[in-house]
């Protein structure tokens, strides 16, 4: 590497005072590095001095120890993953807003970093636009964040880079993020009321058997009469419960750690989606949720310009069901035979017919991309129904299930009491 103490002239100026010396690595016109120290009032400064001399910034160090990685990707702990979701559809939407009025993208970053109100957010986008200053494209500056920006925002961007169509682009993630978001919510509402029922429920019962029925379970042995079944197995379970709940939880603990190694192998949780997919009621909503993300996701790409094989590479990355995206296989064998996308789809054997028929129109009449957004439309609209359906049916089914272990307590402790007049006092 080429050595340089001081190569700029600009590293002072007259009547000027110096906030900070900078370290830096970069590349000249040619590719050559070259690294050296200079002085300027602050980072940005730094970096205009370096651009002004056609000199590509690699990595400014301040000598206060605050460094500027232009390569690296960020090295806080957990940094990436902890801005929200909502948080990333409300600065995209922002950006994109920023970009229509024809303001530069560093300068919409500039203003982003200033709205940040979440330090995490205002963290991401300082690197950002650090980035995008020193002369990366914005789809490398985001690539440095995939737990952050996931596979298809990085492309849509830069496509829409690539294409001069950044603002288009960016208007359609975020309506692609907000789409997904409002799905995940739905879902999520609909199952508040069933999960405060099973929890009201389970600790209700819990307590019988931890409290109430040992105080019976006392009396009945001071008694000594001979207690029938139902009330000998809720006494056998009310006791295991009491003297072995360590173990309970161990075993539980490891059941759950077991399954969940089990899903996170590639075998496993293909086995386990097939099992989904094969359930009544909830193998129709999985289905369901996935074409509607299959369409949305497809024509969210296909209208910010990536190539169609290259749309569904990251379509079938972001599917959750695995036996559904080991499918879209044929599907790219299909497209590079020149079938296109309907007839792959059918012969795949996992859409409905109603969606292969809309996207069959779609690429007859050019208009793929709006129609497979109806698509997705479509299939939302039929996930919150069938979330709806399911939520109707499992409420009933769990006050049942409920009012079963009650009664069979009740009826158990009836049946003891009963048993008493048998007793010869």
């Amino acid at each position: 590497d080429l050595q340089i103490n001081c190569p700029l002239k600009t590293c002072t100026s007259s009547g000027t005072k110096i906030m900070n010396t900078f370290y830096y690595k970069a590349t000249d016109r040619l590719g050559k590095p070259i690294e050296g120290n200079l002085e300027a009032k602050n980072y940005q400064n730094a970096v205009t001095q370096l651009r002004r001399l056609n000199y590509l910034p690699i990595q400014i160090t301040s000598q206060l120890n605050k460094k500027f990685s232009i390569k690296s990707p960020l090295l806080i702990s957990g940094l990436r993953n902890k801005i929200s979701q909502k948080d990333l559809v409300s600065i995209t939407q922002q950006l994109a807003t920023l970009v229509d009025s024809r303001i530069t993208l560093d300068k919409s970053l500039s203003i982003l970093v200033d709205l940040a109100e979440k330090p995490q957010a205002k963290e991401v986008l300082i690197e950002i636009h650090k980035k995008v200053h020193a002369g990366s494209s914005f789809a490398d500056a985001l690539a440095d964040f995939p737990k952050v920006f996931s596979k298809l925002y990085i492309n849509m961007i830069r496509a829409g880079e690539t294409g001069g169509t950044l603002a288009s682009s960016l208007n359609s993630v975020a309506s692609f993020l907000e789409k997904s978001e409002e799905l995940k919510a739905n879902i999520k509402s609909a199952m508040i009321y069933p999960a405060i029922l099973s929890s009201v429920g389970g600790f209700a019962i819990l307590i019988l058997f931890t409290v109430v029925i040992p105080r019976f379970s006392k009396l009945f042995d001071e008694l000594g009469s001979a207690l029938p079944l139902p009330t000998k197995i809720m006494l056998f379970l009310s006791s295991s419960i009491i003297n072995h709940w360590l173990a309970i939880i161990i075993v539980f603990t490891l059941f759950v750690a077991g399954f969940i190694f089990y899903l996170r192998e590639e075998k496993g949780k293909m086995h386990w989606d097939g099992i989904v997919l094969r359930l009544p009621l909830f193998g129709s909503l999985a289905q369901k949720i996935e074409i509607s993300r299959f369409s949305r996701t497809m024509a969210t790409l296909l209208t910010s310009g990536v190539a169609i094989l290259g749309a569904l590479n990251i379509t079938q990355a972001i599917l959750s069901n695995r036996v559904i995206a080991a499918t879209m296989n044929k599907l790219h064998k299909g497209l590079k035979e020149g079938n296109g996308l309907s007839q792959p789809l059918q012969q795949a054997g996992v859409f409905p017919p109603l969606a292969i028929h809309m996207i069959k129109i779609g690429e007859e009449t050019g208009t793929l991309n709006e129609m497979l957004t109806k698509v997705a439309d479509t299939y939302d609209r039929e996930v919150e129904r069938s979330i709806k359906q399911l939520i109707s049916l499992i409420e009933p089914f769990m006050i049942l299930s409920m009012a079963l272990v009650i009664g069979f307590i009740v009826i158990s402790m009836l049946l003891a009491i009963f048993s008493i007049n048998e007793i010869n006092f």
